[in-house]
C-alpha cells in the first residue's frame, strides 16, 4: 500500500548495480604481453572505482531512507498537532457556546427581575399623574401604592402593558386588584441633585442609585426626584413621558410653574422637575459652583415637596444629600409635616463636610421660610460666622437621622477631624448620627455569577481564579509560569496618574512579576499618562497595555491577578478596592494619597466593617510586601483572600443594613 503519497514500486523496488565486464587493451596482432603491466594497474584501478562507485550508492541508499523516515516522522508529527489543533478548536466552540447559553440565561434572569421593578416604578408613576390630574384622590392613590408595594410580582404580572392604557382603563384595574393588606417594606424618596448615569458629578451619584436598587430588591420602595438639567443622559431612562398636568410650587413670594417627567431607571421610579418660569437654573454647563446654588437648590426643595403633597404621597422616608437639599428638613417640619406627611421622617446622609451651604439669613424668605425664627444659635445660624446660616447644619438639626459615609474613617474622627465649622452641632447631635460605608453593585461585579469569567469561584471554592489568571494572560499573550505573580492597574475614570512613581514602582519591584494596565477612560489627559508610561516601558515584556476599554477584559482583569493597584482607600468614587476584594485580588494602594493609609486606621467600634478589614488586611501593606507574602507562603495567603472574599461590600451589604436600621428607628419614634 503507497505510504504519504510515496510509490512502493519506488521505495521497495530500487535498481541494482550493473556490473560491467574489465576492459582490456591489445596490441597490434592480438599481443596483449607488453601491456601486461599496464592492464595490470588498470585493473586495479578498475577495482577500486567498482567498490569506491558501489559504497558511493549504499551510502546514498541509507541517506535516502534516513530522510525518508525523517520526513514520514515530521509528518506524522505535523498530522497529531493538525489532530490536537481541531480537537482543542472544537471544545473551545463548545465552551464557547456553553457561555453564550449561560450569558442568555443570565441575562434574561436579570431583564425579568429588571421589568417587573420597572413595571411597578412605572404603575407608581401613572397613579402620581392621576392625582396631578384629579382623576383619583390623595387617600386612595396612597392605598393603591400600599397595593403596589406588597405585591409586586402578582402586580407585574396582571399589569404589564401599562403605557399604552387610558387612565380610565387602568384606574378600573386597579380598584379590580384592590387589596388592603398592609405593606412591609419602607418607601423611600430621595431627594438629590445626582444619580447615576444620568448626572454624575461626585460620590452621590452611584450611592443614590446604589442604596435604591439595593432597597428594591429586599422588597422596598425608592423613587428619586431631581431637577430636569439639560445636561441629563436619558438613554438608560425607560418609559420618559411628560405628565400632561402643571404642578405648581411657591418661590418668592408668588406660585410658579413646573413641568413634571417621569420615568424608570434599573427599575427606580424618577421623577424630574423642570421650572418654566426659572428655566435659566438647571439648564448651565456645570451642575454646581454658580453664585445662585442656593437660589437654586432651594426651588428645586420647595417645588419636590409641593409635588410630593399634590401627588398624595405618604412616604416614610424622605432621605436627603449634602447640603444641596438639606433645606427640606426646615421646610419638612415648619411648613409640610402638616399637609398629610404626619408619618413621614426625615433622614440626612452627608458625604463630606467640605461644603455646607453657607448664606445670607435673608435668602430663607425665598422659599417660604421665617429667616428670624431659623438663625439662631440652635437652628441654622452658623457656628464660626454667626451673621450667616449654614444649610447643611439646618439638616442636621432638623433631621430624625444622619448617616455619614466614610468606608475608612470612625465617626468620631470625622467628627472631631473632618466637620470644620459643624462640629459643635454635631456633638449636640451625637445619638442622631450613624456611620456608613460605599458599596458596588454586584448584581454586575460578582465572581461567583459573572457571565464575563471562563469559571466562576466564590469565598467557598476559589479554584475558579487560577482558570481566570490562565485565560487573562492567554488573551493578552504574557507568560504562563504558575510562579509569576500578576499585578493589575485598572484606574477609574477621574484618576491621575503620577507618570515617574508609577514607573519607579514597576522598576523597583522584583522579578518574575507581570503588570497588566488597562485603559478605563476616555479623558485625554489620562491617555496621554498611560501613553507615556507605555513609552517608558516599552521594551518590558512582563508589561502589557490595554490601551481601550473592554468590559469583558476588564472583569477578567480583577478575576486573573493577584494584586490589583488602586490610588487609595479614602475616595468614594473608586471602587476599585471593593470589587478587588471581591474577585479575590488584594487591593494596594500607590496613589498620591498612598502614604496616608499607611497606619492611619484605629481599631474602633464606630468604625466600619469594611474598614476594620481593610485595617487587618492590606490597609497597610506595600506592593513588595505583598508579593513576598504571596511567596513566602502562599497557603497562608489564599486563606486570607477567601476570608476577605467572603465579606459582602457591596450596596447590599453593611451598607443597606446600616440604612433600614436607621428607617426602622426613626420610624419608631
Amino acid at each position: 500500500m503507497p505510504i504519504l503519497g510515496f510509490s512502493s514500486h519506488f521505495l521497495f523496488h530500487l535498481p541494482k548495480p550493473i556490473s560491467l565486464p574489465p576492459l582490456t587493451c591489445y596490441r597490434n596482432k592480438g599481443d596483449v604481453n607488453s601491456f601486461h603491466e599496464q592492464r595490470l594497474e588498470d585493473n586495479k584501478n578498475d577495482d577500486m572505482s567498482k567498490s569506491l562507485s558501489h559504497d558511493d550508492k549504499n551510502v546514498k541508499h541509507d541517506n535516502i531512507w534516513q530522510l525518508f523516515k525523517e520526513a514520514q516522522q515530521n509528518i506524522l508529527y505535523l498530522n497529531n498537532q493538525r489532530l490536537s489543533a481541531i480537537e482543542e478548536l472544537n471544545k473551545t466552540k463548545k465552551e464557547k457556546q456553553s457561555l453564550l447559553d449561560k450569558i442568555k440565561t443570565l441575562e434574561a434572569e436579570k431583564h425579568e427581575t429588571a421589568d417587573n421593578l420597572s413595571i411597578c416604578s412605572e404603575l407608581l408613576l401613572r397613579i402620581d399623574s392621576m392625582v396631578l390630574g384629579s382623576v383619583i384622590n390623595p387617600a386612595e392613590a396612597s392605598n393603591f401604592r400600599s397595593l403596589v408595594l406588597s405585591h409586586k410580582l402578582s402586580v407585574a404580572d396582571i399589569f404589564n402593558v401599562i403605557s399604552h392604557k387610558r387612565d380610565s382603563d387602568l384606574l378600573r384595574e386597579l380598584r379590580h386588584f384592590s387589596d388592603q393588606s398592609k405593606k412591609n417594606g419602607f418607601h423611600v424618596i430621595h431627594i438629590c441633585t445626582e444619580m447615576t448615569p444620568l448626572v454624575s458629578r461626585g460620590s452621590v451619584a452611584s450611592y443614590v442609585t446604589g442604596i435604591s436598587r439595593a432597597l428594591q430588591r429586599k422588597g422596598h420602595l425608592a423613587e428619586v426626584i431631581l431637577p430636569k438639567y439639560t445636561c441629563l443622559n436619558l438613554d438608560e431612562v425607560q418609559g420618559l413621558r411628560e405628565v400632561n398636568v402643571e404642578a405648581y410650587s411657591y418661590f418668592n413670594g408668588q406660585l410658579h410653574g413646573n413641568k413634571i417627567w417621569t420615568g424608570v431607571v434599573y427599575g427606580i421610579g424618577i421623577t424630574l422637575i423642570e421650572p418654566l418660569d426659572y428655566s435659566s437654573f438647571f439648564s448651565r454647563e456645570m451642575i454646581y459652583g454658580y453664585p445662585d446654588d442656593f437660589e437654586r437648590f432651594s426651588y428645586f426643595c420647595r417645588a419636590s415637596l409641593d409635588y410630593i403633597v399634590k401627588c398624595g404621597k405618604q412616604p416614610d422616608i424622605l432621605h436627603l444629600h449634602n447640603w444641596e437639599t438639606a433645606i427640606v428638613g426646615p421646610l419638612f417640619w415648619d411648613i409640610f409635616v402638616n399637609k398629610g406627611l404626619g408619618g413621614t421622617r426625615i433622614l440626612l446622609t452627608c458625604h463630606d463636610f467640605n461644603s455646607q451651604g453657607i448664606e445670607k439669613p435673608n435668602k430663607l424668605a425665598l422659599c417660604g421660610l421665617d429667616p428670624s425664627s431659623l438663625h439662631r444659635p440652635d437652628r441654622l445660624q452658623d457656628n464660626t460666622n454667626t451673621q450667616f446660616i449654614n444649610i447643611l447644619k439646618g439638616g442636621v438639626v432638623y433631621s430624625n437621622r444622619v448617616v455619614i459615609m466614610s468606608s475608612i474613617h470612625p465617626k468620631h474622627s470625622i467628627v472631631r477631624n473632618l466637620s470644620h465649622e459643624l462640629k459643635p452641632t454635631l456633638n449636640d447631635h451625637e445619638d442622631k448620627l450613624t456611620l456608613a460605608p460605599y458599596g458596588f453593585e454586584k448584581t454586575t461585579w460578582d465572581s461567583s455569577t459573572d457571565y464575563f469569567l471562563p469559571e466562576n469561584f466564590n469565598a467557598e471554592n476559589i479554584n475558579g481564579k487560577a482558570v481566570c489568571k490562565v485565560a487573562l494572560l492567554q488573551r493578552l499573550g504574557l507568560s504562563e509560569h504558575s510562579s509569576i505573580i500578576l499585578v493589575g492597574c485598572n484606574f477609574p475614570e477621574g484618576a491621575d496618574i503620577d507618570e515617574k512613581k508609577m514607573k519607579d514602582v514597576v522598576l523597583n519591584t522584583k522579578q518574575h512579576v507581570q503588570f497588566i494596565f488597562m485603559e478605563t477612560s476616555e479623558r485625554p489627559t489620562l491617555n496621554q499618562a498611560l501613553e507615556s508610561l507605555q513609552k517608558e516601558l516599552k521594551d518590558d515584556d512582563n508589561i502589557k497595555f490595554v490601551r481601550a476599554y473592554d468590559e469583558a477584559l476588564s472583569h477578567l482583569l480583577f478575576a486573573g491577578s493577584d494584586i490589583i493597584l488602586c490610588r487609595s482607600f479614602l475616595d468614594p468614587t473608586d471602587e476599585t478596592p471593593l470589587k478587588a476584594l471581591r474577585y479575590g485580588a488584594a487591593p494596594i494602594a500607590i496613589g498620591p494619597e498612598a502614604h496616608t493609609n499607611r497606619n492611619f486606621i484605629h481599631h474602633d467600634q464606630e468604625a466600619t466593617k469594611y474598614s476594620k478589614l481593610i485595617n487587618n488586611t492590606f490597609g497597610n501593606m506595600s506592593l513588595d510586601l505583598a508579593i513576598d507574602e504571596i511567596r513566602s507562603n502562599p497557603s497562608k495567603w489564599k486563606q486570607r483572600i477567601m476570608d476577605a472574599m467572603a465579606h459582602d461590600l457591596s450596596w447590599d451589604g453593611e451598607c443597606y443594613e446600616v440604612h433600614v436600621a436607621a428607617y426602622s428607628a426613626i420610624k419608631n419614634m
